[in-house]
């Protein structure tokens, strides 16, 4: 299992006092977890054994460590690996650098390693754990040495920060499908249904004709009388 750690912490000492800490065995001994001993090997080599317990695994571990890209009081990288015996093993590397800051100095750390054995058995989120105290505990015994080397009041006094970041790789698995995005645009506003068309008109039921009032009849005008009528109708009158 493949596994990648980053953060920083900040030192209250200037860089080059850090420079001289991180280049010293007896301080990285006293401020590593569990190490039992840390020697120098060669020019730019370790040698270290340290004692580790992930979960309900504990072992010792043996491993060497080599220095490369050094810089003076900027930085270095750090190749590595380790036996832990049935537990397992480690490997990997580091780039460790160093900037000035108001408080002190800041260490930045890139850090990539690869755990095999029973420990990548035991899950991330526990070697996560494991991982994080770890460097917690270094930087925070580190940071106590920096304070001794540094001068009386050269720097405010601040309880060691250090910020670690973890995260883990998988390469035996195939990568998730990601899913489509969601759209972002603007809801378009709804739409008025489309009015109908009236209807067309009913047929009028017997019932609704029986309701409606009959129509007046309109009275027709008087026919005119012809002449030789009104001679008989005068005529007629005279024998009344």
């Amino acid at each position: 299992m493949a596994m990648t750690m980053t953060g920083e912490a900040t030192l209250p000492a200037a860089r080059p006092k850090v420079w001289a800490l991180l280049n010293d065995p007896e301080v990285l001994k006293a401020c590593i977890p569990g190490c039992q001993s840390f020697e120098k090997v060669g020019d730019d080599g370790f040698a270290a054994v340290a004692k580790v317990k992930i979960g309900p695994v504990s072992a010792t571990f043996k491993g060497k460590v080599q220095l490369s890209e050094i810089v003076p009081n900027v930085g270095y990288t750090i190749s590595g690996e380790g036996e832990g015996g049935v537990a397992g093993f480690a490997k990997g590397g580091a780039k460790v650098s160093l900037l000035d800051s108001q408080d002190g100095t800041v260490l930045r750390y890139d850090v990539e390693a690869q755990v095999g054995g029973k420990m990548a058995q035991l899950g991330a989120r526990l070697i996560d754990g494991v991982a994080k105290g770890m460097a917690d505990k270094f930087f925070a015994s580190f940071a106590e040495e920096a304070a001794k080397a540094a001068p009386a009041g050269a720097f405010k006094a601040h309880p060691a920060h250090a910020e670690t970041h973890v995260t883990h790789h998988f390469g035996d698995l195939e990568p998730h499908a990601q899913a489509a995005p969601l759209e972002t645009g603007p809801i378009p506003a709804p739409q008025a249904a489309p009015r109908q068309a009236p209807a067309a008109a009913k047929a009028t039921s017997p019932s609704a004709a029986a309701e409606k009032p009959a129509p007046a009849v309109q009275a027709s005008p008087p026919k005119k009388k012809s002449w030789l009528r009104r001679i008989w109708e005068w005529f007629m009158s005279l024998w009344r």
